[in-house]
């Protein structure tokens, strides 16, 4: 799928999908329009077989966050926004933000809904809600908090202030430092593990951040994971001393 706002493709013979946000021109700034783009994106991945996904921003800029000048005070950007964020942290994959350049605002809460966070020395966090007289929901105050701590993260939010790239890698807000090879190269790492086993921690995972699946749910991925064919090979592959091929089954 491509879309004008955002541009996809696939490696490793489909298991990973990168979205692009492909707004350059307007320092990659989410509307509702975007919001809806990335989360179609996002379903697509899955409905095609993707076992990761990398995201990133087209350019020198990651996100601006909302466009302040596109109508985004008028009704229905906040609902859109926070329906994009709860996709992404409910996709039953990882997802890997690849952070080249600013993420500012909505951007940083994009860049915070993904599971994984690679940045390159361009990177730079900043939530300057106190400035433009707007409020985050729970979720995204929550996980700045677990992220980076409640200190910072209340600095952050009181004042404004920026979590540069290497802030970001010395508090564990971002997972590592690199290019676009680097986040790859993480994803390939990712792609290869058993799917049935990942998709299981991404929903226990989605229990800490405000937007949790059912306990039912939870635990009926527990027991596909460990009733798996995937599990079987593993066992297989252990036997006979080679390196697993999981499926997914």
């Amino acid at each position: 799928m491509t879309h004008p706002l955002v541009l996809t493709s696939t490696l490793a013979e489909g298991l990973i999908r990168t979205i692009t946000l492909n707004r350059h021109s307007n320092r990659n700034a989410l509307n509702i329009p975007m919001c809806e783009a990335i989360e179609e994106a996002m379903v697509s991945a899955i409905d095609d077989g993707a076992r990761v996904v990398i995201l990133h921003g087209e350019g020198t800029v990651f996100s601006s966050g909302a466009d302040l000048s596109g109508g985004v005070y008028a009704g229905g950007f906040y609902e859109a926004l926070l329906r994009m964020l709860g996709t992404i942290q409910t996709l039953p994959i990882p997802v890997i933000a690849w952070v080249n350049g600013p993420a500012i605002g909505a951007g940083t809460q994009l860049a915070m809904a993904c599971d994984l966070r690679v940045v390159d020395e361009t990177a730079l966090f900043r939530v300057p809600i106190v400035d433009v007289a707007i409020a985050l929901d729970e979720g995204t105050i929550a996980t700045l908090e677990n992220l980076v701590g409640g200190s910072r993260a209340r600095i952050m939010l009181f004042t404004g202030a920026a979590l540069s790239s290497a802030d970001a890698l010395e508090t564990g807000f971002a997972t590592s430092a690199g290019d676009i090879t680097a986040a790859i190269s993480l994803a390939e790492l990712l792609a290869a593990k058993a799917p049935l086993t990942v998709r299981h921690l991404k929903y226990e995972f989605a229990r800490t951040s405000h937007r949790p699946y059912d306990a039912a749910t939870r635990a009926q991925a527990a027991r596909a994971a460990w009733e798996s064919a995937d599990a079987a090979e593993s066992r297989a592959a252990r036997a006979e001393k080679r390196p697993p091929r999981f499926t997914g089954n």
